[in-house]
């Protein structure tokens, strides 16, 4: 079998990242965050004085992106036009922002095909929203990972980074506001492959969700 292309999707705070980075490690796969580029052109729009309403600059923006992916002892980090934008895509701004910007139809269009090119020759690891609804629809394994709101929310509270100097009732309702603004919108919205295999972390470790996935990688399509 060729080096498998893997795609895990759900909502805010269900931990894709999290997972996604401990399974490529332990498969030998790159990760590609799929996340991290909707951030980033919402990063890039706030940058441009554009709005998040305005699709066709928006489009622009996405097309034009310079961005790539580094690997720095272990950690990936996130390039804009050479700049490490890592931390400052993760704010609770550039959480809402890119949801609102990857509403879009262009701008998904403009950063899917991104995102098949990066993984065409397989061996990846795609998270986000709709990798295995979408982007990667012919994935070899895909993955739905959930978790109840209130478990999401408090693993975003506890994050500094995600949380900013909001209480925990203020990310509990900007969790349940991205889920709807995630799962109504008109194009690609959130939602559940029919093969997909559905995870519900809400009292799982990291460690145990990670060893559900490899239990389902094909072991000749592992580094």
């Amino acid at each position: 079998m060729n080096r498998p292309v893997v795609a895990i999707d759900g909502p805010s705070g269900a931990g894709k990242t999290t997972a996604a980075v401990r399974l490529a490690a332990a498969a030998g796969l790159l990760r590609i965050d799929t996340g991290a580029m909707y951030r980033a052109v919402a990063l890039a729009a706030r940058r441009a004085g554009v709005s998040p309403d305005d699709s066709s600059r928006l489009a622009a923006l996405a097309r034009d992106l310079d961005l790539s992916f580094r690997n720095d002892a272990g950690a990936q980090r996130v390039l804009l036009s050479g700049e490490d934008v890592s931390e400052a895509i993760r704010t609770p701004e550039m959480s809402m922002m890119s949801s609102a910007v990857s509403a879009h139809a262009p701008v998904r269009e403009a950063l899917v095909a991104k995102q098949r090119e990066m993984g065409r020759g397989g061996g990846v690891v795609l998270e986000g929203r709709d990798t295995g609804t979408v982007v990667f629809p012919g994935a070899d394994v895909k993955f739905f990972l959930d978790a109840s709101v209130a478990v999401r929310a408090r693993r975003r509270f506890l994050d500094p980074l995600t949380r900013g100097d909001r209480t925990y009732e203020e990310v509990l309702r900007d969790v349940l506001r991205r889920d709807v603004q995630d799962s109504t919108r008109e194009h690609s919205p959130l939602r559940v492959a029919q093969d997909a295999v559905y995870i519900d972390s809400t009292t799982l470790t990291v460690e145990e969700v990670v060893e559900r996935m490899l239990r389902r990688l094909p072991a000749e399509g592992r580094g």
